[in-house]
């Protein structure tokens, strides 16, 4: 009996070159998806083929910088030429920025930062949407961190822009309550990734989850059985 809970599905990950996005990646493959990985590294892209292919399963991988004027309309355009829908959406691609006050921060960085976590979402579901709505159970996942709510002193840009993208990924799923695309927001907890040693250098990271363990809720999320819309998860 087959019990892959994502078999036939075509799922699009971004920042799939490391961490919890190639974890994911390996698990949706196990799970029975097909893959689209956005990451701006190839050989990032390339090590994280290598375990979907391990995993018995296939990917297209997108070497793309989606801050880039123009990148997810290409995306978008490319998927639509050669699949018509998109089943699954794991906006995951983020960047940690500075741990500073923040009337200290670059305004270079902020804008950097800004662009990449929450206005890339944004473009990507401007593009992405007449496809996800081709799906017959099209989900969108968003990946945030509690940071967005505890407001943590230095934690500027990274914290305004996961605020940003929570309250933009709950506007999308109310404006869709009457369609078959579910929008949730899904965060990972604390878990063994570049970001978490960025943010935090002097912790063991054998004390931390390792990404792998965090899956299940994204599975859940991505499954056409989910019934949850304008959520927001916590993996652990």
């Amino acid at each position: 009996m087959n019990t892959r809970l994502l078999d036939g599905r075509l799922a699009l990950i971004t920042g799939a070159s490391r961490g919890i996005g190639a974890a994911v990646a390996e698990r949706f493959a196990r799970e029975g998806a097909e893959l689209v990985l956005v990451a701006r590294t190839v050989g990032g892209l390339e090590e994280t083929d290598d375990r979907v292919r391990e995993a018995g399963g296939k990917a297209t991988l997108v070497p793309l910088d989606l801050t880039e004027e123009g990148a997810a309309d290409r995306l978008g355009l490319s998927l639509a030429q050669r699949w018509g829908r998109l089943d699954v959406l794991v906006a995951n691609a983020a960047m940690l920025g500075a741990l500073t006050p923040l009337a200290h921060y670059e305004p270079a960085l902020w804008d950097k930062v800004i662009a990449l976590n929450l206005t890339a979402n944004w473009r990507l579901v401007r593009s992405l949407d007449p496809l996800l709505r081709a799906s017959s159970a099209g989900r969108a996942i968003f990946v945030t961190s509690a940071i967005a709510d505890s407001a943590k002193a230095y934690w500027g840009a990274y914290a305004v822009s996961k605020a940003g993208l929570e309250a933009m990924a709950r506007v999308y799923a109310n404006e869709l309550r009457k369609t078959n695309l579910k929008v949730n927001i899904l965060d990972p907890g604390v878990a063994r990734t570049r970001m978490r040693a960025e943010a935090f250098p002097g912790e063991d990271p054998d004390t931390q989850t390792p990404p792998e363990a965090v899956t299940d809720a994204f599975v859940e999320l991505a499954s056409s059985d989910c019934t949850k819309s304008g959520e927001t998860l916590r993996a652990q």
